[in-house]
């Protein structure tokens, strides 16, 4: 057993919320991150970060990990659903890919010497069908230089398509089209603010269209229901029938 903090500030400004620990589970090790909380029983979850075990204050390691000894056959089913359907880690190199929609689209870059090598969005060019992201720059870039490029590509792409599902789906409730903001939240898809801005995080143009309109089905609907009350689902499911599904399949991504 080994053990690694990870020290964040609470309200107090004093005490550690998590650390970073692995245990060997069925012979597997798993990592997983341990968080002290006020809370009277133990709670486990699997999401975009991982294994998350939340505990009460004064509980030991010891019974940490029978708890999670008696749990491992869950615990490795979840995990292995997790590793399935999370998402491919982003690599900043000529020839990777990067999912656009639910669809990969390779990074390919056209030697060119005479170009400067200082971005801008006119120096990229989409190849639709063949599903190419094409930068007319030098072909020797940093890895810092192609995730600003690939980043940038991600918030016009982002701004573009989430406008239109955005006006689409606010017509269909009878709502005024709301102002859009990007979201680089870690937990969240979206949201809807006290102004009736909508917040849609800069991810779900990775995944498809399916998807990315339930969340704006979602988020519009609080502009009706500010809550997600019986009322609200109700909302939702009028204009996007199948909510159930895709929520389930958002929280695996997560």
């Amino acid at each position: 057993m080994s053990v690694s903090s990870l020290f964040a500030l609470d309200r107090d400004g004093v005490t550690p919320i998590g650390e970073t620990r692995r245990i060997s589970l069925n012979g597997r090790e798993v990592v997983y991150t341990l968080k002290r909380c006020r809370r009277r029983t133990i709670g486990m979850k699997v999401d975009g970060d991982g294994l998350t075990v939340s505990i009460p204050p004064r509980e030991t390691l010891r019974w940490v990990e029978s708890v999670l000894h008696d749990k491992a056959d869950w615990l490795l089913k979840k995990l292995d659903e997790w590793e399935k359907h999370k998402p491919a880690r982003l690599v900043w190199e000529e020839g990777a890919t990067f999912p656009l929609l639910g669809k990969p689209w390779q990074l390919v870059c056209d030697t060119d010497t005479n170009i400067v090598p200082a971005f801008t969005m006119a120096q990229v060019k989409a190849a639709v069908d063949a599903r190419q992201l094409s930068l007319a720059l030098p072909a020797m870039l940093t890895a810092a230089q192609i995730e600003k490029i690939v980043m940038a590509w991600y918030r016009e792409q982002a701004l573009t398509h989430f406008g239109q599902r955005l006006k689409l789906y606010a017509a269909k409730l009878g709502v005024s089209l709301p102002q859009l903001r990007l979201s680089r939240a870690k937990t969240q898809w979206g949201s809807c603010d006290a102004r009736g801005i909508i917040h849609l995080n800069w991810r779900l143009i990775q995944m498809p269209v399916h998807l990315i309109d339930y969340v704006v089905a979602h988020e519009l609907s609080h502009l009706i229901e500010m809550n997600h009350s019986p009322a609200f689902w109700k909302t939702v499911e009028s204009v996007y029938p199948d909510y159930r599904v895709a929520r389930k399949e958002l929280r695996k991504l997560r």
